[in-house]
């Protein structure tokens, strides 16, 4: 697990009393971002930074991957190249999981976490595409890494995925270099670094907006976005 990830959730991914967030204004000791999601089916996901043993569970979720669900080689095939991938992502990169009903079905990474534009990527079980677990998983990466004061983000995807491409220009990203696969940035002085780190009161409903606490604690990717 990344420094990051350990500067982050010093008391981490905090437990709530339930899931309706219309008072929850959040707490010194909450993740940058509410680990509950909603998605779009209604069923209740919980988006967290990676814990002992997940690394197992996620070599599970990836066996599911077939060629058609990877991209630019990633994940490997090989599931022995797979587990070497998953250990080279915890051991330098800020990683978090969705989990839904005791499964892992989303992983999601920035790396390295030592410079200011780490590069990131999401991954989403092919069972769990299309009910927005890869935009809430990348929302999660923005507000981890404008958290830890990192600079900007980074990704690559290809030409041809108009909808991932849709999904990250809604998030902020714009394309920098188009050369095989596109290049595209998210600078954290964006508005949506602060938007991603507001507690569901202010998300989820009609309040005045509060200060952001503006105090920020301190590869092998060419993902693609299956949200």
């Amino acid at each position: 697990m990344s420094a990051d990830a350990d500067d982050i959730d010093d008391v981490r991914n905090v437990a709530c009393g339930g899931w309706d967030g219309s008072e929850c204004e959040g707490t010194v000791h909450c993740p940058p971002r509410c680990p509950r999601f909603v998605d779009k089916l209604g069923d209740r996901w919980t988006v967290r930074s990676v814990e002992p043993g997940d690394a197992d569970r996620l070599v599970e979720m990836y066996d599911a991957f077939t060629i058609e669900h990877r991209a630019q080689g990633l994940p490997p095939a090989a599931r022995a190249r797979r587990v070497e991938w998953i250990e080279s992502l915890f051991d330098g990169g800020n990683n978090v999981v969705a989990e839904l009903g005791g499964r892992l079905l989303g992983h999601a990474v920035y790396t390295p976490t030592d410079v200011a534009r780490p590069e990131i990527a999401v991954f989403v079980h092919p069972d769990a595409q299309g009910r927005g677990v890869g935009t809430e998983l990348c929302r999660r990466l923005i507000a981890d890494a404008a958290a830890a004061g990192r600079e900007a983000l980074d990704l690559y995807v290809t030409a041809g995925n108009k909808a991932a491409r849709h999904v990250y220009g809604t998030l902020g990203f714009e394309t920098v270099e188009r050369d095989g696969d596109l290049h595209m940035v998210l600078p954290l002085d964006d508005p949506i670094a602060t938007e991603v780190r507001w507690p569901p009161v202010v998300r989820e409903g009609p309040t005045d907006l509060p200060e952001v606490d503006s105090r920020r604690r301190d590869s092998p990717l060419h993902p693609d976005h299956n949200g």
